[in-house]
């Protein structure tokens, strides 16, 4: 079973490593089998579950700080990793690093991305904050080739434009017309710079998995954060909207919920990738946006404008190209080595 890699569309908005969380933690449970519809069954589930668990955390940050929600969704969401790591004994391994300093770095920008989101899906429809989500892998192919000095060429570039066009589609009900306020103003710019962020974790996901376990990246990043949003706690002492608060029992069990629900859904998209190819896969993570329409109606009597749809079809298209384009570069990249040729840029 594999967890979705660093070449991948984000998890949802609220879950930007990809989530959440973005690693895999391929070595956890080896691939066995092929059943190609199982496996996209379970990937369209496991987006339910982090859709579900979008709308509670949704609830909680309006009764607690983001800090404090961060810290619920980290240091809860590690639970099920943990209980796979010890039933196949592989904990101590998967804490040894080579790169400390590239895990923290990793769970910084994460960090980032996860309180920009999550303040994204305070101020703004849920189906909004989803669709702005989704511009992260554009994000990722811009900085790749600032940082990682890899070629696009003019296919992705083109469809790097167009989907940011597609975002500024998204993004026009909130910066402009009667309805504009201060906070969904500073809900949607939240949310694009959660995508940066992102796709900024993307890159040191890509660097770390060079040399390090996917399950030693996940379980660095989750640790990692769930001490970094301790340092949140500060911030309380000088503006008293930051306060961490003692919950009430709904509200600590919607903060549990959150945690152990990420947790569950990355197990859920693990197990789906071992059914299928990560290619097979991959196109569904934009179920996401159906989720969060539906999700939206029934909770928050939120009903996406058509700005939001028209500018989350033209995301997905230029994601889905991307994704597209990579997989056929991978394809003449893998005949390129069979053949004792040069590989391709």
């Amino acid at each position: 079973m594999a967890l979705r890699d660093a070449g991948e569309p984000p998890a949802p908005q609220g879950e930007p490593d990809h989530g959440n969380q973005v690693a895999a933690l391929a070595s956890v449970i080896d691939r066995t089998e092929h059943k190609p519809l199982l496996g996209i069954g379970l990937k369209v589930a496991s987006t339910l579950v982090f859709s579900i668990m979008v709308v509670a955390l949704k609830i909680a940050a309006e009764r607690v700080p983001i800090g404090q929600v961060v810290f619920a969704r980290n240091f809860f969401g590690i639970v099920p990793v943990l209980v796979i790591l010890l039933w196949r004994r592989e904990l101590v391994s998967a804490m040894h690093t080579r790169q400390p300093l590239g895990h923290i770095g990793r769970a910084t920008v994460g960090m980032l991305a996860m309180a920009c989101s999550f303040t994204a899906l305070r101020y703004l429809p849920l189906p909004d904050a989803t669709a702005i989500g989704f511009a992260s892998p554009l994000f990722t192919v811009v900085l790749a080739f600032l940082f990682l000095g890899e070629t696009v060429r003019v296919y992705r570039w083109s469809a790097v434009a167009v989907g940011f066009a597609g975002i500024m589609i998204i993004l026009s009900p909130h910066m402009g017309g009667l309805q504009i306020t201060e906070a969904t103003w500073f809900g949607a710019l939240a949310a694009a710079v959660g995508a940066l962020f992102s796709g900024m974790a993307m890159i040191f996901v890509r660097k770390l998995c060079e040399t390090e376990r996917t399950s030693t990246i996940v379980l660095w990043f989750s640790a990692s954060a769930s001490l970094m949003a301790l340092l949140t706690i500060p911030a309380g002492w000088f503006d008293p909207a930051y306060a961490w608060v003692l919950p009430d029992w709904e509200t600590a069990g919607l903060l549990i919920f959150v945690g152990l629900a990420g947790g569950v859904g990355q197990i859920i998209m693990t197990e789906s990738y071992r059914y299928a190819d990560a290619s097979t896969i991959a196109p569904f993570d934009y179920t996401n946006m159906i989720w969060a329409v539906l999700l939206g109606w029934m909770f928050f009597a939120e009903v996406p404008v058509w700005q939001v749809i028209v500018g989350s079809l033209i995301v997905t298209a230029a994601g889905l190209f991307v994704m597209f384009r990579e997989r056929q570069l991978g394809r003449d990249d893998t005949r390129a080595r069979k053949a004792g040729g040069p590989m391709r840029p």
